[in-house]
């Protein structure tokens, strides 16, 4: 009867209203905040706070007013975000088994389909972790050793900065292609030759697509899924590069296949092909072909994007601070000389080196915001609830530039990571790479790799600006934080 007569009494612009009141109120009933969940700027109705800015330095000003621990809300989504190093250590390492899981992306989802290992979970995570790790393990104690393939390419990369003739240039895919043909031994088998394109477009085919990742219009993607598959947009160019990618993939793959010897083990390929023969009975495996070109890419992005961009920074520091560089090349020349590669076993020796390193990894603040998890259980942290299934960004920008743990947070200064008498010293609150069990797993190949390159580099040349292009300091932010363009000089010493 109330119905009825409501029906009667509302015309089309009553209907409207009063349909868009029930949605409202639908809304606010389905996103209501739970009891004692982290708190958060007021969130719009429909679309939450998708018009708050997702960039590092616009969360730290949340910090600021919501505390270390406090929610956004995206669409219908809530997460989490953890901010400075006390927070982010309890949550990463005093709780590392309450946020183990990754979150279902949607994007990464269409790509990854919950495969491999970067954004896998339970079985299927610990299978691919304990594999690869024990791959790696194997590649750099076996009889190919990981340093020698890179000391190789630290000599090819230098000869390409000296045919620059002192000439201005752009370093950034010299070192992608230098960086990418590490982990191509690694899962390849062979390195490729800079003149050959194919292993250079697959890394730049990734280097957009994680840059576009971080980008609030591909943000639009992950909240309206069902409607922007169908709409034009960069989430259309992410998918596309991806694409390309594992066509690359299974074209190595198939190669593979047809030389395979099971006795003979040459890379990371032909130990999965013999994983995936061991397991071919079980029903349950983790191993499978799509399987295997999802870990491939994994191992690329890992191992890649980190240590390119890191180098990469490293250039703008040494040209915003010559009389570092200058203080680095004399522990170089003091240590080893102008004529034998460095080696590993030379770190210990070069701690100036290995601090300025350390230094470009902090200041370069490559992950701001980490890798998305996701409660695996109801946990308490920091006095709040925060329920299973949540979305949990630990932001390791903000432990890289805690003000209560370093000195000078926002200077590019060395000495962060010297003692008193000049020698190297940890800190705790260095988390580049993240920490606890989703700590990434191409760390010990990207410490190995920033060293041997930037010494030799170091060693063989003084770095300089193109006459009137200082580089800026300031990165562009997308899933990663990466420099602007720019472009040095390479003088041989």
């Amino acid at each position: 009867m109330i119905f009825q007569t409501l029906f009667e009494c509302l015309d089309l612009t009553g209907w409207l209203l009063f349909s868009f009141a029930v949605l409202l109120l639908t809304d606010v009933v389905r996103n209501w905040r739970p009891a004692n969940f982290p708190h958060g700027p007021w969130a719009a109705p429909f679309f939450g706070n998708v018009f708050t800015g997702g960039d590092f330095k616009s969360l730290e000003k949340l910090a600021d007013d919501y505390g270390p621990v406090f929610s956004l809300r995206r669409g219908s989504e809530r997460s989490v975000f953890i901010s400075g190093y006390k927070m982010v250590k309890e949550a990463l390492v005093n709780h590392m088994d309450s946020f183990i899981d990754r979150p279902v992306i949607p994007l990464f989802n269409v790509v990854f389909k919950g495969l491999g290992v970067s954004l896998s979970n339970g079985n299927t995570w610990k299978k691919h972790r304990k594999f690869i790790i024990s791959h790696l393990r194997y590649f750099g104690e076996g009889h190919k050793s990981l340093e020698k393939y890179i000391q190789v390419e630290s000599s090819i990369l230098c000869q390409v900065f000296k045919d620059e003739q002192g000439k201005p240039f752009d370093p950034k895919f010299i070192m992608t292609n230098a960086v990418g043909n590490i982990i191509a031994s690694v899962v390849f088998g062979r390195r490729f030759e800079y003149s050959d394109q194919s292993l250079l477009e697959v890394l730049k085919l990734d280097n957009e697509a994680i840059f576009l990742v971080g980008t609030a219009r591909v943000e639009l993607y992950n909240i309206l899924p069902g409607l922007m598959q169908y709409l034009p947009g960069p989430h259309q160019t992410v998918l596309n590069n991806y694409k390309k990618i594992m066509t690359f993939l299974e074209g190595e793959v198939q190669k593979h296949q047809e030389t395979w010897n099971p006795d003979d083990p040459r890379d990371y390929i032909d130990m999965y092909l013999a994983e995936m023969e061991k397991n071919k009975e079980d029903p349950q495996s983790a191993f499978s072909f799509e399987s295997l070109l999802v870990s491939m890419l994994d191992l690329i992005e890992a191992a890649t994007e980190s240590p390119t961009a890191t180098l990469y920074w490293g250039f703008v520091f040494m040209l915003h601070h010559p009389e570092i560089q200058e203080k680095a090349q004399a522990e170089i020349d003091r240590e080893i000389g102008p004529f034998r590669q460095p080696s590993l076993s030379d770190r210990p020796n070069l701690p100036y080196v290995d601090a300025m390193i350390h230094e470009m990894q902090r200041m370069g603040n490559i992950l701001p915001l980490g890798f998305p998890k996701m409660a695996s259980k109801d946990t308490t942290l920091g006095g709040f609830f925060i329920p299973k299934g949540t979305a949990i960004n630990t932001m390791l920008a903000s432990v890289l530039f805690d003000k209560n743990e370093w000195e000078t947070p926002h200077v590019f200064n060395p000495q962060h990571f010297l003692d008193s008498e000049g020698q190297f010293r940890k800190r705790d609150a260095f988390l580049p790479f993240s920490a606890g069990k989703r700590a990434c797993i191409g760390e010990n190949l990207t410490r190995m790799e920033l060293f041997l390159f930037f010494t030799s580099i170091l060693q063989r040349f003084t770095l300089s600006p193109a006459p009137g292009e200082m580089p800026s300091l300031e990165g562009r932010q997308g899933f990663s934080y990466t420099p602007q363009q720019f472009r040095i000089v390479a003088v041989p010493r």
